[in-house]
């Protein structure tokens, strides 16, 4: 009879699902090292875990999360769900909270070898300290994107102009506006809740044993050796997280969605992918040009749509493209989508979880950025490794709002044009370097392996 695994890793991913998927992975990645694995959630949280979980015998502990929040609708624990991200701060400050039932629940367990929690939840390196547990953080962000903002910081508040480009120090090739980065760090004196949160996850990092970066090593090599170089605590690619983990087994009955991409696929429809996250908060008015760009493009499209989006009056948009238009207002198995045969492009926000899947994918991407440090993504998808096209803004600012023509005429490009094939060979170069990483012997199965090893002190796994 086998003995039990002696190597134990606790898990708690931030309450929002673009942060808690890349999780499950890596779960998946440590169970087939014959690890246990404890992670944590909340009570709404639960189902959604157990049901992505089901057939393995991972450990779910769920915590209470706060109640009576102000501004917080009862029984609201993921930020999908949030009335509105200008709650963002108040939400992710209320988990602090979770602090006692987590630490009474870190007690009862079997000996934890080391624990992975979100950047987020800065708080959980004090628990970690009080039980001697390593603390190793995840943000679910690129390597790119952490080099160019901390090279950027000296001179970004210097810059006249929010539109201005300027050389980042240390990569005098790469070009950025003061609008590359969100409010309030753009800002000349950035300060306030925003500020304050960050900086006070980043200490809590920086103080860690390590940070885990859902990358590839010969993706990033650049940046990551200069994060390592110039900031605590040492960054490990150890992804993509989606290329080293077997897809579910297919359902009996397929979605609806994927019976759609198979009738496009049989008809040998090439089809765009359009999704923002479940973050996005889009207007009325962008709404209406994204709907006018899609139809007038002509192309094949499968777009999701979340939040109010869909509650403006019926314009019979659906019926016009009926015949090659898909919208879907639910959740949907975003990789599933990707590695379709019939989905030929992406319209993307450029979330860091969007781009490595797409890039595992080797589909090409059209980025529209709209928050957190998705328009560093942007640059790196357009500028750096060249696998995508980028919209038009109406103004020439990076934050500008985006008419239909400006969707068009870049559709158009990604699907048929020579710039789209080109980021077509380039994103089929990349995602073939993705899945050789996370391959026994590949430059993430050997990080991730050492750093285990490191951890446990019990030999090789």
């Amino acid at each position: 009879m086998a003995s039990p695994p002696c190597i134990h890793v606790v898990l708690f991913p931030f309450m929002s699902k673009g942060h808690t998927i890349p999780i499950f992975d890596l779960a998946r990645i440590l169970l087939n090292r014959k690890i246990a694995i404890t992670i944590f959630t909340t009570p709404a949280n639960r189902p959604f875990f157990s049901k992505s979980l089901s057939n393995t015998n991972i450990n779910i502990i769920d915590i209470p999360f706060p109640e009576n929040i102000e501004g917080i609708p009862p029984g609201v624990e993921s930020t999908d769900k949030l009335p509105s991200m200008s709650l963002f701060v108040t939400f992710a400050n209320a988990t602090k909270s979770m602090k006692p039932q987590f630490e009474q629940a870190l007690e009862s367990l079997p000996p934890v070898t080391f624990m992975v929690t979100d950047g987020f939840l800065g708080w959980t390196l004090d628990s970690a300290n009080k039980f001697g547990i390593p603390r190793i953080a995840y943000y679910g962000m690129s390597a790119f994107s952490s080099a160019i903002s901390h090279s950027a910081a000296s001179v970004l508040h210097t810059e006249a102009s929010d539109d201005e480009p300027f050389a980042v120090p240390n990569f005098p090739s790469i070009k950025l506006t003061r609008n590359d980065f969100d409010f309030p760090f753009r800002e000349r004196e950035p300060k306030g809740p925003i500020f304050e949160f960050t900086t006070e996850a980043i200490i809590a990092t920086s103080k860690s044993y390590g940070l885990l970066v859902n990358s590839f090593y010969e993706l990033e090599s650049i940046y990551v050796d200069y994060c390592n170089r110039t900031s605590s605590p040492r960054k490990v690619c150890v992804g993509p997280f989606c290329a080293a983990v077997e897809p579910p087994k297919e359902q009996q009955e397929k979605p609806s969605y994927i019976k759609w991409l198979d009738e496009m696929l049989e008809q040998g429809k090439p089809v765009l992918y359009v999704a923002f996250g479940s973050q996005a908060e889009l207007s009325p008015e962008q709404f209406k040009e994204i709907k006018i760009g899609l139809e007038k493009s002509e192309v094949n499209f499968l777009w999701v749509v979340r939040r109010s989006a869909t509650s403006e009056p019926n314009d019979e948009f659906e019926n016009r493209v009926k015949n090659r238009g898909l919208v879907m207002t639910e959740w949907v198995d975003q990789r599933q989508i990707l590695s379709h045969g019939s989905v030929q492009g992406f319209l993307s926000h450029c979330g860091w979880n969007s781009v490595i899947e797409s890039i595992c994918a080797e589909v090409p991407i059209l980025a529209w950025p709209m928050m957190a440090e998705q328009h560093l993504n942007a640059r790196m998808v357009v500028e750096e490794i060249k696998i995508g096209l980028r919209v038009e803004r109406c103004n020439g600012s990076v934050r500008g709002f985006v008419k239909w023509e400006g969707l068009e005429k870049p559709i158009r490009e990604l699907m048929e044009g020579e710039k789209g094939k080109e980021a077509k060979k380039k994103v089929k170069e990349i995602g073939e370097a993705a899945i050789n990483a996370v391959k026994e012997g590949g430059t993430s199965w050997q990080a991730l392996n050492e750093l285990i090893h490191e951890l446990s002190g019990r030999g090789q796994v």
